[in-house]
């Protein structure tokens, strides 16, 4: 133990000293001009910040006693290597290592080794800590026959460790099944099925951090992006990456990602699932194309004296050359000037002239040209097309015919005319409407890759927007198809992989659960028949007996807030944290019962600590969230709260899948669906 300690400090201290070393750097005689200084000052504060030594992260949890040289040839005699394994790469003044980054390959074994396959690994060692300091470690020597496998206490307690603050990295916990998705290649697009307490978030936030480090000069170049659900999730989630070394990964949710117009409307469920339905993308792509009209007159190009001129069926077949194309409406219309300029020096060379691209240049900015392009190939404003659209019956009659029904074409109608585009009050499917035509008008930029969590509550329309932004990178697709909780959740993986232009995706299945309590996660998998027939149960790896309660109350809407306080009480009395899960309807009751109570109380996405350890939660906010204790009132309310039965089960399912070690369900009025069985 004294030798461990020994080298955790000696770790810190070349760590402070690396870090030391970029703060002393001298770039005056490096850089030539004052943008180069900026640009090298801003990369040396990014790596200073890299290089902190967080006081409530080990530099290392694990080590590994090789057999052999690491790739090096099995050689007798040959003396095997030790590698620490910690969040980042440390080495001493002479350059060698005294922790190596979790996602290098020497550490790979680390998750992977076991006793059927050793992969040349002598001793693996587990290490234990409170409050920054090493007091225990566990050892495996799976090279040894007589030694039989074991489960691991460290590793089963670092898992069950109380959740206070936001969500922390895995690196210390990550099982093989998840490395192997972690460590997947950038060529490829991942989607990873995920029931509850699987990890499947943290799997993708660590297969970020794995690509950075793999890819970093490619990726820093072509960017990165994770999408989350909503703010609060994504302020749950904002601290992993970091904390792995990684600061320059940007955080949105779909609405970000397509925010061109203000949104303050909102749809009916109909509406919605109609506007958000992939035919919305040929609608959209007629109303573009409609606004090109077949030339009917020459273009006359006046240069000096002489009159050059192109007719109109010579300017038809160019149109339709474009047309065929199926180029971007705004790249056709920056090319038609060139092609009618192009034709018309064909006709000066026939004349004996001999003009250069300048003259080109000069001609498709001619007066003459630019107005035959303005009224052949006329410029279209996203805004206004959609607009027109979904106030113009007419007009989308027109471009709706055989793709979408009247009825269907009545639904997403504006009952009002809407006078421009400020003036509308947008809702959240016509911005992602607005970002498709956007995108037939110019290209949508593309970054390297994506990580999208929660996807299965995305419709095929945003889905494509999402697309989009990495249609030349690869992406990783998150999700649990039981945890749909929209009207337009998809359907199937193969659907939503469709939608988003990744049908060469490998889907993953994680069913091992390492976050809910085998008796919670059986609960609520009473639901799967009802919400998502055919999808495999989560099979907890943590027992943990009684860490489930049902309550009735029979004494009213009154009595049940005074038992949820008391639920509260009680659960605030155990180390971490508790959420109070409600039906949205329910939660102003709610504030005033633990106002009354004199229970203070937090908002989904604002940090808990140890002195504040309850939030508040209404069940629309709660995917993606975990507390340690959950307190779930009234499930029966929870499911009414939704449009239909099938998605107001699932958000039941959410609500039931958010703890850790223990959840207590309240209920005045009988439990929904299968949960009433006995």
């Amino acid at each position: 133990m004294a030798r461990e300690r020994a080298h955790l400090a000696a770790s810190h201290s070349a760590l402070r000293a690396m870090r030391e070393d970029v703060q002393a750097l001298d770039i005056r005689d490096v850089t030539a001009n004052w943008v180069n200084a900026a640009v090298l000052e801003a990369q040396i504060a990014d790596r200073i910040k890299a290089l902190a030594d967080l006081s409530h992260t080990p530099l290392f949890f694990g080590r590994l006693d090789y057999l052999h040289p690491v790739g090096a040839a099995e050689a007798e005699g040959a003396e095997g290597e030790r590698f620490y394994i910690g969040r980042r790469h440390v080495h001493d003044g002479d350059g060698d290592p005294m922790v190596i980054d979790w996602r290098a390959p020497a550490s790979q074994p680390f998750y992977r080794a076991s006793k059927k396959d050793p992969l040349d690994v002598g001793l693996r060692r587990r290490f234990g800590y409170t409050a920054g300091d090493i007091t225990a470690y566990e050892d495996e020597h799976l090279s040894d026959p007589a030694e039989t496998a074991l489960s691991s206490k460290l590793l089963q307690a670092e898992i069950e460790r109380p959740r206070v603050g936001p969500m922390r990295d895995i690196v210390a916990t990550i099982q093989p099944e998840q490395d192997e998705i972690v460590r997947s290649g950038l060529g490829g697009t991942v989607c990873v099925q995920g029931g509850p307490g699987t990890g499947k978030t943290a799997v993708g936030l660590h297969r970020v951090a794995y690509l950075l480090y793999a890819h970093r000069e490619r990726l820093a170049r072509t960017g990165t992006l994770i999408i989350g659900p909503n703010a609060s999730f994504l302020h749950y989630i904002e601290q992993v990456l970091p904390a792995l070394g990684e600061l320059d990964v940007k955080q949105a949710t779909v609405d970000d990602l397509v925010a061109s117009v203000d949104v303050r409307g909102t749809d009916p469920a109909p509406a919605a699932v109609i506007k958000g339905d992939a035919r919305m993308a040929d609608v959209l792509r007629r109303a573009v194309r409609s606004h090109v009209t077949p030339p009917t007159a020459p273009v006359v190009v006046v240069r000096g004296s002489r009159r050059w001129r192109v007719p109109a069926y010579e300017l038809e077949e160019m149109v339709e050359q474009l047309l065929a194309r199926d180029m971007r409406y705004g790249a056709a219309r920056e090319a038609l000037p060139q092609r009618i300029a192009h034709a018309v020096l064909v006709r000066m060379e026939e004349a004996g002239e001999a003009p250069d691209d300048r003259v080109q240049d000069a001609v498709a900015r001619n007066p003459a040209v630019k107005a035959a392009v303005k009224t052949i190939w006329p410029p279209v404003e996203p805004a206004k097309l959609v607009l027109r659209l979904l106030s113009d019956a007419e007009f989308l009659a027109a471009h709706a015919e055989g793709v979408l029904t009247p009825d269907e074409q009545k639904t997403i109608l504006w009952a009002k005319p809407v006078r421009s585009v400020k003036s509308a009050k947008w809702s959240a499917a016509d911005a992602v409407l607005i970002d498709e035509a956007d995108d037939l008008i110019a290209r949508t930029h593309s970054l390297g890759h994506v990580v999208l969590d929660e996807a299965q509550d995305l419709s095929p329309m945003q889905y494509r927007a999402v697309g989009r932004r990495c249609s030349t990178g690869s992406a990783t697709v998150l999700g649990d198809l039981a945890q749909g909780t929209t009207p337009w959740a998809t359907a199937s993986w193969t659907d939503a992989l469709r939608h988003l232009g990744k049908t060469d995706a490998v889907v993953e299945e994680l069913t091992a659960g390492f976050r809910v309590p085998r008796e919670v996660i059986a609960y609520a998998s009473r639901l799967l028949p009802s919400i998502a027939p055919g999808l495999a149960e989560v099979a907890s790896v943590r027992e943990s007996p009684g860490s489930l309660s049902v309550r009735p109350v029979p004494t009213g809407p009154a009595g049940l807030d005074e038992a949820v306080v008391a639920a509260c009480v009680e659960s605030l009395t155990h180390e971490g944290s508790t959420g109070l899960i409600a039906a949205d309807a329910r939660i102003p009751a709610l504030r005033e019962a633990l106002t009354a109570a004199g229970l203070a109380y937090l908002s989904p996405g604002e940090e808990t600590t140890a002195e504040a350890r309850l939030t508040l939660v209404p069940a629309s906010l709660a995917k993606g969230l975990e507390y340690d204790y959950v307190v779930l009132d009234e499930p029966a309310a929870v499911v009414d709260g939704e449009p239909d039965e099938r998605t107001g089960l699932r958000r039941l399912y959410v609500a039931l899948t958010r703890a850790v070690s223990g959840l207590i369900v309240l209920h005045a009025t009988g439990l929904p669906g299968s949960l009433s069985a006995t």
